[in-house]
């Protein structure tokens, strides 16, 4: 995996991920797509990018899931796209995840869990894991409701607020639903990377040098700060995520 010091050091132009050379898995119920190295899928050069470990986009079939299972020592983010989820946990958590909601959970120590598609369509996630700073540390877990909009929304902030939530990483996360011909500076801080990910829809980026690259629904873009100064939605039902990694 790329740490954040080598891929600040090293990253010379933006890194484009197309969506068509993520790795796939598909299977009854599930049909799933990675970012980057995941299960039995492995590639020395795609096992993350500074500390963000994992995107997995995942449509679920109604009426299925993932039983219970465990993790530790990672932060695991959900963001649902489309339909909802139920989610049940060791600490005693049941709670379902609906459009538009986020979750987080501080593995740490170790948390059993299980994602159930109770309801009676298919549903859509992202489902992120970034590196903690520290291992662990007790097991954590958060869900909380965001107003979408045109621009910037804060999902995961360093210091958490009425607005956005924080995991165990000084990393901030925005999600965006801008509409066609809309312009959005991207706001990550000196010393830091980005990471841009389309959840849907099309964006035209533009870089520091002046060149421009669409990303579509699926792909992925990497970046040190400075590199992409803005970008531009291109298509109606844009749905785009943000990190900052530190």
């Amino acid at each position: 995996m790329v740490s954040t010091a080598d891929a600040r050091s090293t990253l010379t132009t933006p890194l484009f991920r197309p969506a068509a050379d993520r790795f796939h898995s598909q299977i009854e119920w599930l049909d799933s797509w990675h970012s980057f190295s995941f299960g039995s899928h492995y590639d020395p050069a795609w096992m993350g990018f500074g500390p963000l470990r994992v995107i997995n986009d995942d449509t679920i079939a109604a009426g299925r899931g993932f039983g219970m299972h465990p993790h530790r020592d990672m932060e695991i983010v959900t963001v649902m796209v489309d339909g909802e989820l139920t989610h049940q946990d060791s600490l005693g958590n049941r709670e379902v995840l609906r459009a538009g909601e986020v979750q987080r959970m501080s593995a740490g120590t170790g948390v059993v869990h299980s994602e159930v598609n109770a309801s009676d369509r298919a549903c859509r996630l992202l489902q992120i894991w970034i590196e903690p700073v520290r291992l662990g540390i007790p097991p954590a877990y958060e869900q909380k409701p965001f107003a979408l909009a045109t621009g910037w929304t804060p999902l995961l902030s360093p210091t958490p607020d009425q607005e956005s939530m924080a995991i165990d990483r000084p990393i901030r996360l925005w999600r965006a639903q801008p509409a066609p011909g809309t312009t959005l500076e991207i706001p990550i801080a000196a010393e830091t990377l980005g990471w841009i990910q389309l959840i849907d829809g099309a964006v035209t980026v533009e870089s520091e040098a002046g060149t421009s690259q669409t990303l579509v629904r699926g792909d992925g873009l990497g970046f040190s700060q400075g590199q992409v100064q803005r970008l531009t939605s291109s298509q109606a039902g844009t749905d785009l995520l943000l990190f900052e990694l530190v």
